[in-house]
């Protein structure tokens, strides 16, 4: 059976955004346990630079796929099944992009914002309100990244566990045999 793949660029930065959100997520929780300080800053630093890392990575991704048609699914995947996964999709697609923009607007209220302390991206003027509104959205939104990507995910090891129907194969690599 040949299966239809991904390119190798729509992979890696798939593999990529994955890897990332396995750094991202840990940063903050490891800042959260430190008292306010110059180790706290750090992970935040780090927790910020990994997020704007996530979003450019997302607009990357986009922008490939805008420029390359999905592969075809694995024969037998019904519409409603395809119609999940192109939504589940592009929720992840706007959470993932959403997100850093509310952690800019938390992080850059009235103070630049460092990227790996190799740049600084500007802040903006104080505003304590859209501070709160980011900060609830950014709350939130971490929620609907956990619930989609626990979906993703499962789907992913249903397909290769009890479909056995090769979708898992479209974002690896060819094996040569």
């Amino acid at each position: 059976m040949s299966i239809e793949r991904y390119t190798g660029l729509a992979q890696a930065l798939h593999w990529l955004t994955a890897a990332a959100l396995c750094f991202v997520l840990p940063f903050v929780w490891v800042a959260e346990n430190f008292p306010p300080g110059p180790i706290r800053t750090f992970w935040y630093m780090a927790h910020e630079s990994m997020g704007i890392s996530v979003f450019l990575l997302i607009l990357l991704r986009l922008t490939w796929r805008w420029r390359h048609r999905v592969p075809a699914y694995p024969a037998g995947t019904r519409r409603l099944m395809r119609l999940i996964a192109g939504l589940n999709h592009g929720l992840l697609y706007a959470v993932l992009l959403a997100m850093p923009v509310t952690g800019y607007l938390m992080a850059g209220n009235g103070q630049d914002v460092p990227f790996f302390r190799v740049i600084s991206l500007p802040g903006f003027e104080k505003n304590e309100a859209l501070g709160q509104l980011a900060n609830t959205l950014h709350v939130w939104g971490q929620f609907a990244v956990y619930g989609l990507i626990i979906l993703h995910v499962a789907a992913t090891v249903w397909h290769v566990a009890v479909r056995r129907d090769g979708l898992l194969e479209r974002m690896l690599p060819e094996q040569r045999h």
